[in-house]
């Protein structure tokens, strides 16, 4: 199964192909990149994105002969993953990153200094298959795993079971949850930032628990917010530990809604980074090259939550976070490191609200 472009469910107002114009290779939109889209607030938009898995050079940046070893027909490799991998100017592979990130999306009335709220509506997988890399003597061993060769595992989607099958030999099978591994806004930059390390603006932040029915806020910082999505997952562990999750191509529908007002614009100044929500969880995010200063960072972004939005004492909201809140490692393996922490909404009076 594959979801070609213009096929199949389009869920937003608006959409926003793969097509080698409407993407950025291995960057991130800043304030100078040009808008592919621009939208209202409250309306929602659907992006089509594409795994880098597959394209890239250490792959032979032509999908259909690299899937193909894996047994995977050409009629079943992305149009638009084809025509990426034959759109070589798009990427400096010496210094851009590994991402295909769509163009950016402007919303009508955002500022600096506002909020942008981003609710993930849907997920749709556009093929049955992908690979989990591990390449670069990067990951959480790298003393152990100085590959001089990338290892590449195929995984594909078995349909009616709902599940992965981890290797050509199925050795191990685990749940489907697909998320976008990079949601952001433009940076208030002349240049557009690299796409690995995630920071204020979002972008690479893989917190696996951001999927279907999910919320994501990003303190805007440019006119416009200039938000973007890529590096689409079909799962992945918290740590990412060997370099990459689960890499596949999703279809996928926000809708983008501007926070004004002085309350928005009190919680964008106290954020420190982005947070996230579920229907369980409020979830701040703490960032940081150093792992021990990015649980440091999720710690403090958790405890400005609690005394901003209930009035906490600050030495009863660290107490709580203690003795109730779950803090788990995003990722180690973007540069920048990532800690979430999960508070659950059922420990307050309000839990209930979003």
């Amino acid at each position: 199964m594959t979801l070609e472009s213009g096929q199949g469910p389009i869920d937003g107002a608006h959409y926003l192909t793969a097509a080698p114009e409407n993407v950025l290779w291995g960057r991130l939109p800043c304030a100078a990149t040009p808008a592919a889209l621009k939208v209202s607030s409250g309306e929602t938009v659907t992006f089509d994105t594409v795994s880098h898995e597959g394209i890239l050079e250490d792959q032979g940046s032509d999908p259909v002969e690299f899937f193909g070893r894996y047994g995977v027909a050409a009629d079943d490799v992305l149009s638009d993953a084809r025509l990426l991998a034959r759109t070589p100017h798009l990427r400096d592979a010496d210094h851009d990153g590994p991402h295909v990130v769509s163009a950016p999306v402007h919303v009508r009335g955002a500022e600096p200094g506002d909020l942008l709220r981003v609710d993930i509506l849907a997920l749709h997988r556009r093929a049955d298959y992908g690979l989990v890399s591990s390449r670069h003597g990067r990951g959480a061993l790298p003393e152990q795993f100085a590959l001089e060769e990338p290892e590449f595992t195929f995984c594909a989607v078995e349909r009616e079971a709902g599940v992965i099958r981890y290797g050509t030999d199925g050795a191990a099978r685990f749940p489907l949850h697909p998320f976008l591994g990079i949601m952001g806004v433009a940076t208030d930059t002349e240049t557009p930032a690299h796409s690995v390390p995630p920071g204020r603006h979002g972008g690479n932040i893989d917190v696996k628990h951001l999927g279907t029915g999910a919320t994501v806020y990003l303190p805007v910082q440019t006119e416009g917010a200039g938000f973007h999505t890529g590096d689409p997952h079909y799962s992945q562990g918290n740590g990412e530990v060997a370099l990459t999750a689960f890499e596949a191509p999703l279809r996928a529908t926000f809708r983008l809604t501007v926070l004004k007002g002085a309350r928005a614009r009190a919680a964008a100044a106290t954020l420190g980074e982005p947070f996230g929500e579920t229907d369980r969880h409020w979830i701040p995010i703490g960032l940081h090259e150093d792992l021990n200063l990015a649980m440091k960072a999720a710690v403090r972004s958790a405890l400005n939550f609690l005394t901003d939005r209930f009035g906490m004492e600050t030495h009863a909201a660290y107490a709580y976070l203690s003795a109730a809140a779950d803090f788990e490692v995003s990722q180690v393996v973007d540069q920048v490191q990532g800690v979430h922490c999960l508070i659950r909404k059922a420990d307050f009076a309000s839990g209930g609200a979003r």
